[in-house]
């Protein structure tokens, strides 16, 4: 056997925002997340921020949020305080870039809709026309503070899905 004993899969991804209040404003009012719960504001006197978290000892966590978007994952999110920190989201080809991806059944409607709230789209809608990921259909497009972000969809599923069935996770309600 390997791997992490009791291994049931992934829990949540959590990302540091720079204003937690219009980051919970898009995640709720415009995606369509479900704020769970948030605590905070932590602050140690002592290396624990350091020790625990890998950050300046004198960071603070002036809040964590934890959210939920319908069938999907959990993510949490992180507002720091501490002087000389970037405030520039890292890019995709940076280490520790990243970005969270949401699956919608129409991403043609899904994408007016978020034109429609102002939101940036990075290019066009591209689809898969070969490999594992045939049918699969994909575009990013940037949070207010700049954070990348995506859409995917595959209403008819992927080739891979296809060939071995269930090797990937879905948010999709399957019929």
């Amino acid at each position: 056997m390997s791997g992490l004993p009791g291994l049931a899969g992934t829990d949540h991804i959590g990302f540091t925002v720079p204003d937690i209040e219009e980051a919970t404003k898009f995640f709720v009012d415009v995606i369509g997340c479900d704020l769970v719960f948030e605590v905070g504001p932590f602050q140690a006197d002592d290396d624990w921020m350091q020790v625990q978290l890998g950050v300046d000892p004198r960071a603070v966590i002036r809040c964590l949020r934890m959210f939920r978007c319908k069938n999907g994952s959990n993510f949490e999110l992180f507002e720091f305080e501490l002087e000389g920190m970037s405030m520039k989201p890292p890019k995709n080809s940076d280490v520790g870039g990243n970005h969270l991806g949401f699956y919608v059944e129409d991403i043609e409607a899904a994408v007016d809709y978020l034109k429609s709230h102002g939101i940036t789209i990075q290019g066009e809608i591209v689809t898969m026309e070969e490999g594992p990921s045939k049918r699969l259909s994909w575009v990013y497009f940037l949070a207010p503070w700049g954070m990348q972000l995506e859409l995917v969809s595959y209403p008819k599923g992927m080739r891979v899905l296809d060939e071995m069935p269930g090797a990937l996770w879905t948010p999709r309600e399957e019929s």
